[in-house]
């Protein structure tokens, strides 16, 4: 089997569109994993290399019990809501039972179809896993990419993610796979925080920031989506990241700020960025553990 798989990202496109030879998949808003299993040994894998088995036991007994001796999965685990929509923020929360959705085979019985058309890939990954329970397959909205939109936009979709059906697996971002979001949602650096104020314990606002053109810029604050418990958690993991350099050259507004290293990622919703990109009307919904900080980027469309 192959020793470390670089998982394939997708391209942020502005507008929906369609075009003959792509499939639009619903996209989930979950922890993206790669599933591998070598014999009796099961790992569940994050796109930065870390081994998250022990965290979704239910999910690799699964994979065990699927019939390939050897196979390797792309997927991620989600938690759907009332309405059958995944939500990071209920995942974070474990509000519900954890599901791994898979919408890639990479590898299959000691054949390595990476070099495969998705289609082929698709047609694999169909005979192996079913459609629902904890592991299930990815859902195709529509063939037809403006359908797949509104379908996407009718339910309340994080988006959906466009695939050219000809195109291999690239361990890279690549515009074989490009995604149309229907509502913004992303993940930023924390760079630090501003002090509580009134009833609030802990620390007032989180000061976000990505890179962008080599540098990391700070991309606004955000001071809503916290309860209690998350305003104790996340100061526990910010004591031993406090500094007194700045994480970033860029003017941060506000006074008797708190300097942290830029390790922590936050899953952010929020409204747009501004035309000198910065969030507008954003809204905490969780620490991403599956995300480096080097690979936060300013989440501009092309």
């Amino acid at each position: 089997m192959p020793r470390a798989v670089k998982p394939m990202l997708a391209r942020l496109v502005g507008e929906p569109f369609h075009e003959p030879g792509w499939i639009y998949e619903e996209k989930y808003d979950g922890d993206r994993l790669l599933a591998l299993k070598n014999g009796a040994k099961i790992r569940l894998i994050s796109r930065n290399g870390k081994d998250r088995t022990g965290d979704y036991p239910a999910i690799a007994a699964k994979v065990a019990a699927l019939p390939p001796k050897s196979l390797i999965l792309d997927g991620e685990v989600v938690v759907f809501d009332a309405k059958g929509v995944s939500r990071f923020q209920e995942l974070q929360k474990r509000a519900g039972a954890p599901v791994y959705v898979a919408f890639d085979c990479l590898y299959r019985d000691g054949r390595d179809l990476r070099a495969l058309a998705l289609s082929e890939r698709r047609a694999a990954l169909e005979e192996i896993v079913p459609r629902s329970g904890t592991l299930r397959r990815s859902r195709i909205l529509n063939r037809n990419g403006f359908a797949a939109f509104r379908l996407a936009k009718k339910r309340g979709f994080e988006g959906l993610v466009a695939k050219k059906i000809s195109s291999p697996y690239a361990g890279e971002r690549s515009s074989s796979w490009l995604k149309v979001k229907v509502h913004q949602e992303d993940e930023f650096v924390i760079l630090g925080y501003t002090p509580p104020e009134g009833a609030r314990k802990y620390f007032g606002a989180l000061l976000l920031g990505a890179h962008w053109r080599g540098k990391m810029r700070y991309a606004g604050r955000v001071g809503t989506g916290f309860d209690d418990a998350a305003l104790a958690m996340l100061h526990r993991r910010f004591r031993p990241l406090v500094t007194e350099t700045p994480p970033t050259t860029d003017k941060m507004p506000g006074k008797s700020l708190v300097f942290l290293k830029p390790r922590l990622v936050a899953q952010i919703s929020y409204q747009e960025l501004t035309a000198d990109r910065k969030l507008r009307q954003p809204v905490f919904l969780g620490l991403r553990a599956d995300k480096a900080a080097s690979d936060v980027t300013l989440p501009v469309a092309r």
